[in-house]
């Protein structure tokens, strides 16, 4: 196949490549303020469910931005295939920057009530379908500038912006914390990262106004051979599908989970189940993020050499074959206390299995009172893994603490359905508007009564429980002198290390699988459908998957299992592409 000369890049080609590549710095920046400030979003917009769901229910706003990516990919893909790619750059960082300025400003839920998450999620999706058309343009259009033999390095630096993206946001919310205090910066100054992503917006926008279209779509529109139907030939004929479905379970679909695991994952796990106060996990992470980020542009540069196929596929098998011990090896580093009260203390949960929900509702509609998932939802807000145990039926759960069994009793249920005929026997007293004064009094009274109850009962199981956990050596938070961040650097770092295998040489992977005239589009949906939905969901599944299971491990399986699927599909069907000619258009 023809290819390309090699020749050098000229400083003007330097310019655009690095006026694109900092414009997606700040794009990543406004999308991950949000992944980084999760549990305090919860609480301010989340407030009306109980915690656990708040969270999850944060998480998966978190995941609505990366649900709508793939339509943004198609939305924005067709648009830089028929008229170019600077100026649906500029489109998309309008979009983005906008809807995260007025996340900044936007009243809480004890402002103006379920309107405050509505209009999150909808400021979420505006962002994912703004970044959904980012990526594809910014990887196309730097690859289309670089020389031939050098697109895995210059591509590269497209990667490390998702990676400076997510350092920005971290050094802007650890500065802001760290100037009013902790208690001000969950109250109100969360808001000020978000206000101030006005000025990076001013700054992209400029920037994307002084750049040059590519020079392979300029030759291709010169020449009219610009698509007419970008989506129907990229999804619509089989020889190209194809490439697409292989582009995305063979490569986008491991990475993704990598790249999620490795940084976002990593950060939850360390704040939420090991309990490592906000301002130290971010420090650790930022850490590991300066140490690892050259690497992206390492091992872009190294497939330019031995090929993008054989290093992504490492970093897939690396992560499946080491989550599980390094992850284990990360709780003995950030809260021994907590992994040696695992190691000799172990908690069990004895119910009927019939009594026991999947504790995943996002809409809090759903009330999870069996003594069962009580049982669970007093162990996972305290992070505490544990094995299930089978009881015979019609016994309440107990919690077994070492030598120590906590009955859940009275059960939960009754008192709950008690309190519900006494709520509709008021209910229907005031409909009937001829009720005396003395049974609606009494019927109030029999609702406050039950109400009380089940209050005292919740407050003496939690202290029953948290006095047998401390009595078995379980930290609530971990101690801050115990803390080994040396280690845990080198931890993260790894897991960087990882991310920079799988996702350094995919931009230049992608953009050689396709041909110019589709190229955007084309390339576009398998990335988004990737690290949108596979990866974008996996903090949100993964912590159902620990919830559920009652080990705080068991989350892990789910990269696993799809990074190990990545690399059996892409050894065997994906075929190596440093050497394409990118100019081609058939």
């Amino acid at each position: 196949m023809a290819t390309t000369p090699a020749r050098p890049m000229t400083p003007e080609e330097r310019k655009v490549i690095f006026a694109s590549s900092l414009g997606t710095v700040f794009e990543w920046y406004d999308f991950y303020l949000y992944g980084s400030l999760a549990a305090i979003i919860a609480k301010q917009f989340f407030s009306g469910l109980d915690a656990g769901s708040a969270f999850i229910f944060a998480l998966l706003a978190f995941a609505a931005g990366f649900i709508v990516r793939p339509f943004g990919a198609i939305v924005f893909g067709r648009l830089g295939d028929m008229i170019g790619r600077k100026y649906t750059f500029l489109v998309t960082i309008l979009i983005m920057g906008g809807a995260t300025f007025i996340v900044g400003i936007l009243p809480n839920y004890a402002s103006i009530g379920v309107a405050a998450p509505v209009i999150l999620i909808a400021l979420r999706m505006l962002q994912g379908l703004a970044l959904g058309g980012e990526y594809g343009g910014a990887a196309t259009y730097v690859a289309e500038h670089a020389p031939h033999g050098k697109r895995g390095a210059y591509t590269a630096w497209i990667q490390t912006t998702a990676t400076l993206g997510l350092f920005l946001s971290l050094m802007v919310i650890l500065g802001t914390r760290t100037i009013i205090g902790e208690e001000a910066f969950a109250d109100w100054g969360w808001r000020v990262p978000f206000i101030v992503s006005i000025l990076l917006l001013a700054v992209s926008v400029w920037i994307r106004l002084s750049m040059n279209e590519s020079p392979a779509f300029q030759k291709m529109k010169a020449e009219g051979k610009t698509s007419k139907a970008p989506l129907s030939e990229s999804f619509g004929q089989w020889k190209n599908l194809k490439i697409v479905i292989l582009a995305l379970v063979g490569l986008v679909m491991g990475q993704a989970v990598v790249w999620y695991t490795g940084q976002f994952y990593a950060l939850f796990f360390l704040t939420q189940s090991l309990k490592v106060d906000g301002s130290t996990a971010n420090i650790l992470v930022a850490a590991s993020l300066v140490i690892g980020t050259p690497f992206f542009v390492v091992f872009g540069a190294l497939s330019d050499k031995i090929g993008r196929k054989p290093i992504i596929m490492a970093g897939c098998l690396l992560g499946a074959l080491t989550y599980f011990p390094v992850f284990t090896a990360l709780t003995k580093a950030a809260n021994p206390d907590l992994h040696a009260a695992q190691q000799t203390s172990k908690v069990v949960v004895a119910a009927n299995p019939a009594e026991c929900s999947f504790q995943f509702n996002p809409t809090g509609t759903k009330k999870f009172t069996s003594s069962c998932d009580i049982a669970k939802q007093k162990l996972a807000g305290a992070s505490v893994s544990y094995e299930n145990e089978v009881a015979p039926a019609g016994t309440p759960a107990t919690i077994k603490i070492g030598d120590k069994v906590i009955n859940v009793v009275p059960s939960a249920d009754e008192i709950a359905a008690a309190k519900a005929g006494a709520e509709k026997k008021l209910a229907d007293l005031t409909a009937a508007g001829n009720a005396d004064a003395k049974a609606l009094k009494a019927a109030e009274g029999a609702v406050k009564a039950l109400s009380d109850e089940k209050t005292a009962k919740d407050a003496t199981l939690t202290a029953n429980l948290s006095a047998a956990l401390k009595a078995a050596g379980y930290p609530t938070k971990a101690d801050p002198a115990k803390v080994d961040k040396f280690t845990i650097i080198i931890i993260l770092t790894y897991l960087v290390i990882l991310v920079t295998m799988v996702y350094g040489p995919i931009a230049a992977m992608l953009v050689e699988m396709f041909p110019t005239r589709i190229r955007y589009t084309s390339m576009s949906l398998p990335y988004h459908i990737g690290n949108g939905w596979f990866g974008g969901l996996l903090p949100t599944t993964a912590f159902a998957i620990v919830a559920q299971t009652g080990n705080m491990y068991n989350g892990l399986w789910y990269p696993i299992i799809i990074a190990a699927a990545t690399f059996v599909i892409g050894m065997i069907f994906v075929k190596e592409t440093k050497d394409v000619d990118i100019y081609a258009n058939d």
